[in-house]
Parts: structure tokens; C-alpha cells; sequence
């Protein structure tokens, strides 16, 4: 199929080059000309993994070109609109500047019986509203909403191979139309039997908030347990074990920590509030509010171990900080906790220096202020305190004995829980985990 990709940033790149590593003639449209020209050498402005070499593939078999005219995406029958939804400043609520922005130029450009796919993450009721633009615009084309499920650090696979597809689709012949088109889209998918859902928009706008928002439940509830553990004495984690083993509960996600953030689940629980909120059943979500508060707790709490594995002593003490990506294998640290907790700890006059495998350039460009290292055991060497707040693998695997001679120190503060305390103690270490004793 011809198809077009409106908005080429984490999202829109991967689906594009996915949807031509598939075998379908792809352009992507971007209004940042550096962004374009770096994606049509095969340059991924990010870091993803295996984007590059579908990026390549993809180029170099003819399928895939990026361009910033709209006029470009004529030729295509499916325009995938993958722009971002930033919440607003000063609000809770999403910015869908970029979403009208993105269908008013794709509008001159539609033919009869063009189909126009939301991918974007958008409140309730959007996805009905741009229907109505679509079909005043008298172009003969029609909207359907298919919301993304990406994982950042396996988005290629969540692409290539989804673990479910859900199409939000008009009533009557148009929604059979769009069914058909999309079908067409995902051929390989539905020939492998991936589960398919085929609903109206607003069900299918929900579904994506849905998900993240629940999925936030889950890990600020083993949060809150956190917070209850550290003063009963008991082991988050090992609580997190056993009533994992419960098939209605489950174990993944259920990780107790310095929390959750991304450019998706923090601003997405707070839209959907605000959503609701203009719904005027604000109260029916309201418990996101308070998860919201439990995950920014998270936070707090690991600067303030970190003040007390120093004594309340932190002017001019040497914190090394082991990631500033908000999770591993991603380069992405928009409200990042990691990034987070060490711009605090630069603030209480900490010397801090900072490390990742592939977030430090944001991180530079965001928080100058901070010292870097770009190998690991500078950041360490002289170290009072350690805190390792991404999970890098990298990091999960450190030698607690060979660390040991690096640091002034051997104190270190677990902020994800993914390292053996009795491995650490016995190397001679003061080891603090989050909720645990």
C-alpha cells in the first residue's frame, strides 16, 4: 500500500519505517527539516533499538522517503497522523495543537476514499471531532483511530509484531471501508492471528489511556507499599513475590521504586483527568491524582536516603548517578526520574556527576548544571554515594568488589531494586533499597 506518516518524531519515525520494513511505500512528513534530513540518511534522531538498520532497509529498498511538504502525502490512500500530545503548559490537560495542525495541512491533499488513521494518544471525544472536520472539508475521505501500544526500547517488535490491534471505525459502509483498508495495513499481523478489536472512536481512544492509566496503578500501588513497608519493617519486594503469584494480580510491573515517567504515562493520566473532569465525571478517576502524588513521592524519597546514607551532610559530597534515561534501553528522559533525582541532589549542593549509556546528550541539554561522565567508573571514582536509578544492564551486572575500590564510600542507593543486597553487604557495601530493610 501507499501510505503516509504525519509527524516523524519517536512515534511516526518507527511506524514509518516499520510500515515499509513490511513492505508497504511509506513517505514521512515532518515540519523540522533537520529531523528529515537526518531520517533520510538513516540517521535515527533517537535512540531506539533496531531502528537504524530498518532504517536502512527500508531506504535502500526504495520504500521508505521522508519529506517536509504535505503536498507529498497525495499519492498515498492511508495518512497515519502520529504527532505528539504534550500536556499543556500549566495544566494537566493535552495540547492538541499539533494534532489539528497535522489534518488541517493533510486536508488539501485528501482524495475520495482516503482514509486518515489517528495513531496519536488523544482525550475522548477528539477522534469524533476531527471525523466531523474531515467530512466538512468535502475531500470524500474518512478517519479511523488506531492507538499505538509502544514500549520505548521495544517499539520495532511492538510495530512489526503488536501484541493486539484496535480500530476505531465510523458506523455503516465507511467503517467496513476502513476495516478493509486497515486489514490491508496490518496484513501480516492478521495473518499471524493477532488479536484484533474493531470498536467505535471513543471506545478506541479510551483504550490506549486506559491502559496506561491502569498500568500506573500498578506501579505506584507497590509504591504505596513501599512507603508502608519502610516503617512496618517488612521487604517490598519480597510482598511483591507473593502476591504476584496470584493469576488475577500478577508479578510484572509490580516493582517497587523511585517510579514511573516517559513522555507517555505521566502526561496521559493527567489528561485523562482533565478529560474527564470536562466529562463531568471527574470523580470517577480521581484516585489518578493521587497516583500521580504517590509517584512523585517516589522521588523525594530517594534524594532524602540519599541525605541520610550522608549523614544530612550532601555540600560538596560526591554522588555518582547511575542512569538519567527514565528506563533503559531508551535515550528518552522527558520527565525522567532519574534526571530528576539528580538535578535535587545538584541542588542540595551534592557534586554530582552523572552517567548513561545513551541519555546524555538530552540530559546535557535539558540540565547543563550537571557534572557527566560518559564511563562508568569515572562516575564512580571517589564516589560518597552511589544511587543507581535506571536499570540500565549495565548496571544490574556491576561487580560489587571491583566497584569497591573505585568509590571513597561504599554506600549505595538501590533506587530501582534490582540488585542482590546480600551480594553487596558481604562486599563490604551499605546497601538501601526502596521499601526494603
Amino acid at each position: 500500500m501507499r501510505i503516509s506518516v504525519i509527524g516523524c518524531g519517536y512515534l511516526g519515525a518507527v511506524h514509518a519505517a516499520s510500515m515499509a520494513e513490511l513492505g508497504h511505500d511509506v513517505i514521512g512528513i515532518d515540519v523540522d527539516p533537520g529531523k528529515i534530513q537526518a531520517l533520510s540518511a538513516a540517521q535515527a534522531p533517537f535512540f531506539e533499538p533496531g531502528l537504524t538498520d530498518i532504517l536502512k532497509s527500508a531506504i535502500a529498498s526504495g520504500r521508505l522517503t521522508f519529506s517536509t511538504n504535505p503536498a507529498d502525502a497525495r499519492s498515498s490512500q492511508v495518512h497515519f497522523i502520529a504527532v505528539g500530545t504534550p500536556q499543556k503548559k500549566g495544566e494537566n490537560a493535552a495540547d492538541l495543537r499539533f494534532v489539528d495542525a497535522a489534518i488541517d495541512g493533510l486536508i488539501p491533499h485528501l482524495s475520495e476514499g482516503d482514509l486518515v488513521v489517528g495513531k496519536s494518544t488523544v482525550p475522548v471525544g477528539t477522534a469524533a471531532r476531527l471525523a466531523q472536520k474531515i467530512a466538512d472539508s468535502g475531500s470524500g475521505a474518512s478517519l479511523a483511530w488506531n492507538p499505538e501500544f509502544l514500549r520505548e526500547g521495544f517499539a520495532v517488535k511492538d510495530t512489526l509484531t503488536p501484541d493486539r490491534l484496535v480500530y476505531g471505525v465510523p458506523s455503516g459502509e465507511a467503517g467496513e471501508a476502513a476495516k478493509r483498508l486497515l486489514d490491508e495495513v496490518y496484513a501480516s499481523a492478521i495473518a499471524a492471528e493477532t488479536p484484533l478489536v474493531v470498536t467505535d472512536y471513543a471506545t478506541a481512544e479510551l483504550v490506549k489511556v486506559s491502559a496506561n492509566a491502569f498500568l500506573a496503578t500498578k506501579i505506584s500501588f507497590i509504591n504505596a507499599m513501599a512507603e508502608i513497608s519502610e516503617v512496618a519493617g517488612a521487604d517490598v519486594t519480597a510482598l511483591a513475590d507473593a502476591i504476584g503469584f496470584d493469576a488475577r494480580i500478577g508479578r510484572r510491573f509490580l516493582n517497587a521504586g523511585i517510579g514511573f515517567g516517559g513522555g507517555c504515562l505521566p502526561k496521559d493520566i493527567r489528561a485523562f483527568s482533565a478529560r474527564a473532569e470536562e466529562l463531568g465525571r471527574g470523580e470517577s478517576v480521581r484516585f489518578l491524582l493521587e497516583i500521580d502524588a504517590i509517584n512523585m513521592r517516589r522521588r523525594d524519597r530517594a534524594v532524602d536516603m540519599v541525605v541520610e546514607a550522608l549523614g544530612g551532610q550532601v555540600y560538596k559530597k560526591k554522588v555518582a548517578v547511575l542512569g538519567l534515561a527514565f528506563k533503559p534501553d531508551s535515550d528518552d528522559v522527558r520527565d525522567s526520574p532519574a534526571l530528576d533525582v539528580a538535578v535535587r541532589l545538584n541542588g542540595l549542593g551534592a557534586h554530582v556527576i552523572a552517567t548513561d549509556p545513551e541519555a546524555i546528550p538530552n540530559s546535557i541539554r535539558l540540565q547543563p548544571q550537571l557534572g557527566f561522565a560518559t564511563d562508568t567508573h569515572d562516575a564512580l571514582h571517589g564516589a560518597d554515594v552511589v544511587v543507581l536509578v535506571t536499570e540500565w544492564k549495565e548496571y544490574r551486572e556491576l561487580d560489587p568488589v571491583t566497584v569497591g575500590d573505585l568509590v571513597r564510600e561504599k554506600v549505595i542507593i538501590d533506587g530501582r531494586n534490582v540488585l542482590d543486597p546480600g551480594r553487596w553487604r558481604d562486599a563490604g557495601w551499605t546497601y538501601r533499597g526502596m521499601g526494603r530493610p
